[in-house]
């Protein structure tokens, strides 16, 4: 299983997130590569069997300008067979608390095999990391039981 997580961060938050779900999902598989968004082979996408998505939420609610080349790049692939998750950091004071990743969420469901979002208040804290363990196994879960078309995302 040849893993990717994608991501951006303006505050460290959600490349810390990024980095626990990177070290928590090696325990599932050895082939798992941790990138920034600008970092990311696109040329290679369709070659990743999971891609985790995350991202921190700008403005009113919307993608950051960095991954908006991600957000396009799945709308515009045959990446159908993709599993996929989305992951995020934001505030709740906001009135689109990370609506990023819901932004996210709504495309993957329909060009890829949304698995699971995940959102973080802020940085994230100790119980944050049991709901990443449980995003990851979720997902995983999703790979194995990948040709079931009755399987609906989980949100973590």
């Amino acid at each position: 299983m040849k893993v990717a997580i994608v991501y951006t961060s303006i505050t460290g938050n959600t490349e810390e997130a990024a980095e626990i779900i990177n070290k928590n999902m090696k325990n599932y598989t050895g082939n798992c590569y941790l990138y920034k968004v600008e970092h990311f082979p696109f040329s290679d996408l369709e070659s990743f069997d999971v891609i985790l998505i995350g991202t921190y939420t700008w403005g009113n609610g919307d993608i950051p300008i960095e991954m908006v080349r991600l957000y396009r790049a799945f709308e515009t692939s045959t990446t159908k067979e993709i599993v996929t998750g989305v992951f995020g950091t934001g505030d709740q004071c906001y009135p689109y608390f990370c609506g990023a990743v819901d932004e996210f969420r709504d495309m993957l469901y329909v060009h890829s095999n949304l698995a699971a979002t995940l959102k973080i208040e802020l940085l994230p804290q100790l119980l944050d990391e049991s709901r990443m363990k449980r995003f990851i196994k979720v997902v995983f879960e999703r790979v194995q039981n990948k040709n079931n078309d009755l399987v609906v995302p989980f949100r973590v």
